[in-house]
């Protein structure tokens, strides 16, 4: 990893390098793909943060972030969370610390808009990424988003 990666906005020069992003075929089950994101983030409005992450010129991968939205209202109306939704490193490449950075981006902004916790959901799993998740800080909730596991991160307050 060059010593300044960097997130952009997407933006109609690189929505097509954006769409041709990758992970690695065993991880396909484990994240959605980038369109799908960003039909998402259209549908969700200012609750969605997608951006892309460069190396220099070079697209290594894509985070969408959530901001304050209704977790459970049944279980609790006033419980709005803000986290990570979607990371998505291209295969080629992982392992070179775009990940962390890529949730340190997301931390530093949900401090900068006042949050105290950052959740992040994932698929468990030998190939899903919860060791990862782990590895930064996150720790299990016990509760579960479909047949996700929620984490939480403390990030500030």
């Amino acid at each position: 990893m060059s010593p300044s990666p960097r997130l952009a906005a997407i933006t109609p020069a690189n929505v097509d390098a954006a769409l041709d992003l990758r992970v690695h075929p065993h991880q396909t089950k484990n994240v959605a793909p980038v369109v799908r994101s960003l039909a998402e983030a259209y549908a969700y409005g200012e609750t969605a943060w997608p951006r892309l992450v460069f190396d220099g010129d070079e697209l290594v991968g894509f985070l969408m972030a959530f901001v304050d939205i209704q977790w459970d209202a049944e279980k609790d109306p006033d419980d709005r969370r803000s986290g990570l939704w979607r990371l998505n490193i291209g295969a080629e490449s992982q392992g070179k610390g775009y990940g962390r950075f890529a949730v340190d981006a997301v931390r530093e902004e949900l401090v900068r808009r006042g949050a105290t916790e950052m959740y992040v959901c994932w698929e468990p799993g030998e190939d899903g990424p919860g060791d990862f998740y782990r590895r930064l800080g996150f720790e299990e909730t016990g509760e579960t988003a479909g047949e996700q596991v929620v984490g939480v991160l403390q990030i500030g307050g």
